[in-house]
C-alpha cells in the first residue's frame, strides 16, 4: 500500500511539475553540480522500471530537520508547492536535467525564478515519511529519465563524514601513550 501510495504521489509530483515535457539535452554536466546540503547518503539511488514503477528515484542525503538547501547548479525554478501535503522544489538547468528537491520544510523560490549554484532555495524537512534520519530526497531527471544524482555531484571530500579511530590513547585499536605506530621503510 505504502509503495503505491509513493508511486502515485510520484506521479501527481510529475503531473504538478510537467517532468515529461521537457526535451533531454545530448549530455548532462556530470560531476559539476554542487551538494544540495552536506550529509552522508543515507539511501541511494534504484531506478524504476517505468515511469511509474517502484523505485528509488534519488538519493536520500542525510541533514537536520531545517538545514539551509542550495540549489545544485544554475537554473530556472520550474515548480515550488505542495503536492499531496508535501512541499518540492523543482529547478531546471541548461544541460537539460532537472533537478528535485523533496519533502522540503520551506521554499524560498517560486515557479519562474532564475538561481545560480549554491544560492540557497529552502531548508530541508524530516524526508521520506517514517523514514529515519532526517534527509533531504534529491533527484535528477533528463526528459522522463530519471538519473542517479551522485554522477551529477561534484567530487567532495569525505574528511568530515569519516571517523578513524585514535592513534593513541586508550581503546581496541589505539597503541600505548607514548608510543608511536611502527615505521616501515621503502627501500
Amino acid at each position: 500500500m505504502a509503495a503505491s501510495a509513493l508511486a502515485l504521489a510520484a506521479a501527481l509530483i510529475a503531473a504538478a511539475a510537467g517532468i515529461f515535457d521537457a526535451a533531454p539535452a545530448a549530455d548532462p554536466a556530470w560531476g559539476t553540480y554542487a551538494w544540495p546540503v552536506v550529509g552522508p547518503v543515507a539511501r541511494g539511488f534504484e531506478p524504476p522500471p517505468d515511469p511509474y514503477g517502484s523505485g528509488h528515484r534519488g538519493i536520500d542525503i542525510a541533514a537536520d530537520v531545517g538545514t539551509p538547501i542550495v540549489a545544485a547548479q544554475d537554473g530556472v525554478v520550474a515548480f515550488a508547492g505542495w503536492v499531496a501535503g508535501a512541499l518540492y522544489i523543482s529547478i531546471d538547468h541548461p544541460d537539460g536535467v532537472r533537478t528535485t528537491y523533496s519533502w522540503v520544510s520551506s521554499a524560498d523560490v517560486s515557479a519562474g525564478a532564475s538561481v545560480v549554484r549554491g544560492q540557497p532555495i529552502g531548508t530541508t524537512g524530516t524526508g521520506h515519511p517514517g523514514v529515519s534520519p532526517p534527509h533531504l530526497h534529491f533527484g535528477a531527471l533528463q526528459g522522463d529519465t530519471y538519473l542517479d544524482p551522485m554522477v551529477l555531484l561534484e567530487h567532495g571530500t569525505v574528511a568530515g563524514l569519516i571517523h578513524l579511530a585514535p592513534l593513541s590513547g586508550s581503546g581496541p585499536f589505539a597503541y600505548p601513550t607514548g608510543r608511536s605506530p611502527p615505521r616501515r621503510s621503502l627501500e
